[in-house]
């Protein structure tokens, strides 16, 4: 016996009982270049602003200057041997020890001190407390080149606040000698964030819940095991933000030297740190492909350590 299949008509229903005529269309995912429209500028102008000029610094390093009796004859491709270079120059690891020793000083006492100004605050206990917090603030607020100034015209042992300091007790305190320059530089800096960095801790310390400062209170803890098991551990967080943006400023660390070279003699160095190496090189030694295999590596080492410390701090939290 034979069987004749029957195409089902558009009217006829299907497994759900529906007529497929009245069966809604399957959705489709169409695409919307709306989203585009909004998110396109800042991707141009990321590019232009920062990948762009990246990529033309890692090209800048594989080519040297090429020099015949004097006269420029165009750049020639030289690999990686402004890096060999670079790691043969004692004159950058001279720079990059300076300001890893300053990281390793200046980064634990700042913000030592403005975790302990934070507390101060957050205690209640501080008597004008507003004005103090505004402040210890307001020197974050004036540009590193004035401050730097500033602070320059105290150190001077021929003007100034130190001078009269070794005129009134006979002494012969030079802070621009090579002794001392990193310390003094190491103080403006501090005195520049200590403000910046209070006010994070501050911000973390008031997201803390009152209800665990009852429950304290209940435990009968004192004010320093508050402090310890309660207020540290809630700003650990944003002592890694602060701990990674320090890092970062001071393999950075341009500013400072840059103007107090002019004021202190030849104590500070055109390699005195890496950045004013970098500036030296690109500006005043006409190196500018030098300087960029420099920069480059300083953004590598940077990058490297400020991913490390993550880690750990991370690792800590959890």
């Amino acid at each position: 016996m034979s069987s004749l299949a029957v195409a089902p008509s558009a009217a006829s229903p299907g497994p759900s009982g529906v007529p497929a005529s009245e069966r809604p269309p399957k959705n489709r995912i169409r695409r919307d270049w709306r989203g585009w429209m909004f998110v396109g500028p800042f991707v141009v102008f990321f590019f232009i602003a920062f990948i762009a000029p990246l990529i033309y610094a890692i090209i800048l390093s594989f080519f040297q200057p090429q020099m015949v009796w004097g006269v420029s004859q165009g750049e020639q491709f030289v690999g990686f041997a402004n890096y060999v270079k670079l790691f043969q120059d004692p004159n950058f690891w001279s720079g990059l020890v300076r300001v890893s020793l300053f990281l390793l000083i200046q980064v634990p006492i700042m913000l030592g001190i403005s975790t302990f100004l934070a507390l101060a605050i957050d205690s209640g206990r501080l008597y004008g407390a507003s004005f103090f917090r505004v402040s210890v603030f307001l020197p974050y607020a004036i540009p590193a080149v004035v401050a730097t100034l500033m602070w320059g015209f105290l150190y001077g042992n021929q003007y100034g606040i130190m001078a009269s300091v070794n005129e009134a007790f006979g002494t012969s305190v030079n802070l621009f000698s090579a002794r001392l320059v990193l310390v003094s530089i190491g103080n403006i800096v501090t005195w520049e964030f200590i403000g910046y960095n209070m006010l994070i801790f501050y911000s973390a310390l008031k997201t803390i819940p009152v209800s665990l400062y009852e429950a304290a209170r209940i435990d009968g803890a004192n004010e320093w095991q508050v402090v310890r098991a309660i207020k540290l551990p809630a700003i650990r967080g944003a002592l890694m933000v602060a701990l990674i943006f320090s890092i970062i400023g001071s393999f950075q660390l341009f500013n400072e030297p840059n103007v107090l070279q002019q004021m202190s003699g030849n104590t500070i160095t055109t390699y005195y740190t890496p950045n004013f190496y970098a500036f030296h090189l690109a500006f005043e030694a006409n190196n500018p492909n030098y300087s960029a295999a420099l920069a480059i590596v300083m953004g590598l080492v940077t990058v490297a350590i400020a991913y490390v410390v993550q880690l750990r701090g991370s690792k800590g939290m959890g």
